[in-house]
């Protein structure tokens, strides 16, 4: 695609991709740059450490469930609207997040800046999408789209390290901020405007939306409040059961709706339903090894926040290099193969992680796990989320694009609560035997190994999508009119079934 409607100016697909992919960036980096800055919030603000989680998940809680909203509103309003206002929204959030002196502002603004990436997020994989049809430029389109992805969580940790040191952790939020400004600038100065699509529906299904997100909310909350709370506490008892009763009505709404946020048909269309469910998986445990990694180098090995955001460059080599080989060795192995290669890899540098030890040191205990790590999550979501993609109609690609994120991003909030419970769990019932740092080592270590088991169970779902993902379904597409003769012939028939009269 080299150029627009008459009269419009000519398109570059690439920088148009450079700044969607720059928006994608930020908004992966969004998720992972408070993490080495942490201790330093928690005393700037006066958080516990149940609160330290919040302010991780409560920008992914209203990303992911609000990402299905942002999709079908970039069907509906036009794709660069819905990028430019999310940009806005989020640029403005991260402001606020940065002039934050106390807990509840923070988290606020923190959800303020989840709710712009829902809005960002898949706008800008669409327009992707429409920029580069079906071949070898949307299979390479895919792959910078999966590069920017990994590299933006660990360059998150780098960032968010050399700002906590460098100029204090309110920094962390404002170059966020700055980020985001500058690619809404070059939003309007090089991707082309899109036209809503003639067959995307006309409403908003808020009722979905609220329930959805009611549901998913109070679901996090009783798993992160177990740790601290036990599990016998009526609020933790209370929350799944709630959220089982809102998502249940959720599944309802969307049966009934006339425009639903999810239709159930979407599930049915190329490889949505397989795809979605292993990039489930691979959220739990992207989102936990950036939560937990870093702790582990500042609360054990007592790394300050610079070192542990430079440790991070390998991981973030090795995360690019993995999503740049990617299409290559899809097109020799098959995508197949080469997905269920990328999460054993992935399996195995966890494996191989959740080995560290309380006196350990980066070079002997960390180094080669996240090279290893980083090779396969590279790998693995590129091939996701190029899957996810395949396959949809035109108008609901805004939805599928959102849909992929969403998972992603709900998978890494429930994959947290669970494995910080878990860590907290095991890390409590060691301190009686153990040393503070040996402790908390034995609380990451079982933190690694289940996110390992994870991802070898996602490798063992990958057949679902063997057949069908080495030759990829093609797009629905409508019936051509028929004759008006026959159509007369078929009202005819209708009116008068008794008087068959044949076209």
């Amino acid at each position: 695609m080299s150029s627009t409607r008459k009269g419009a100016r000519a398109v570059r697909p690439g920088a148009a991709l450079a700044v969607l992919a720059a928006a994608q960036f930020a908004v992966a980096l969004s998720t992972s740059v408070v993490n080495v800055a942490l201790p330093a919030v928690r005393d700037g603000v006066g958080l516990s450490d149940t609160g330290m989680s919040w302010v991780v998940n409560s920008y992914g809680l209203a990303f992911g469930a609000l990402l299905l909203l942002g999709g079908r509103a970039a069907d509906l309003a036009g794709r660069r609207r819905v990028l430019l206002g999310g940009l806005a929204l989020f640029t403005a959030a991260s402001v606020a997040a940065g002039l934050a002196t106390g807990p509840w502002t923070l988290i606020t603004a923190r959800t303020a800046q989840g709710v712009g990436a829902a809005a960002v997020a898949p706008a800008a994989l669409s327009l992707v999408m429409r920029l580069f049809p079906p071949g070898t430029g949307r299979a390479r389109a895919i792959g910078v789209w999966g590069a920017v992805s990994g590299a933006g969580g660990a360059a998150g940790v780098l960032l968010g390290g050399v700002l906590t040191e460098g100029l204090g952790w309110p920094w962390v939020f404002h170059v966020s901020g700055l980020g985001a400004a500058v690619v809404l600038v070059g939003t309007l100065a090089l991707v082309p405007a899109s036209a809503p699509d003639d067959d995307a529906p006309r409403r908003l299904d808020l009722v979905g939306t609220l329930t959805v997100t009611a549901g998913l909310v109070a679901l996090v909350y009783g798993l992160t409040s177990a740790g601290r709370s036990g599990w016998t506490d009526p609020w933790v008892l209370g929350s799944p059961g709630a959220a089982a009763v809102l998502l249940a009505l959720f599944l309802l709404v969307e049966r009934r709706h006339p425009a639903p946020l999810l239709p159930p048909r979407l599930w049915t269309e190329g490889l949505v339903a397989p795809a979605n469910l292993v990039m489930t998986l691979l959220g739990a445990v992207w989102v936990g090894l950036f939560f937990f990694l870093p702790l582990y180098q500042q609360q054990v090995l007592g790394a300050g926040p610079l070192e542990t955001g430079l440790s991070q460059l390998p991981l973030a080599a090795a995360n690019m290099l993995g999503s740049w080989f990617a299409p290559r060795l899809a097109r020799r192995l098959g995508p197949y193969v080469t997905l269920a290669a990328g999460l054993l890899t992935q399996a195995a540098g966890l494996l191989w992680l959740s080995r560290i030890t309380a006196d350990g040191s980066y070079p002997t205990d960390l180094l080669g796990p996240v090279l290893v790590i980083g090779l396969g999550l590279g790998t693995a979501f590129v091939q996701l989320t190029g899957a996810a993609v395949t396959g949809v109609r035109p108008a609901d690609s805004g939805l599928a694009s959102g849909l992929v994120n969403t998972t992603r991003q709900i998978g890494g909030a429930v994959g947290l609560a669970v494995l910080g419970t878990l860590a907290a769990s095991r890390t409590a019932a060691a301190a009686h035997h153990h040393s503070p740092a040996a402790a908390l080592t034995e609380g990451y270590r079982l933190a690694f190994l289940i996110s390992a088991a994870v991802l070898a169970v996602g490798a063992a779902l990958t057949p679902l999508l063997s057949r069908r993902l080495a030759a990829p379904p093609q797009p629905r597409r409508p019936r051509p009119p028929l004759p008006r003769t026959e159509r007369l012939s078929d009202t005819h028939r209708i009116r008068h079934p008794q008087k068959e009269i044949p076209p």
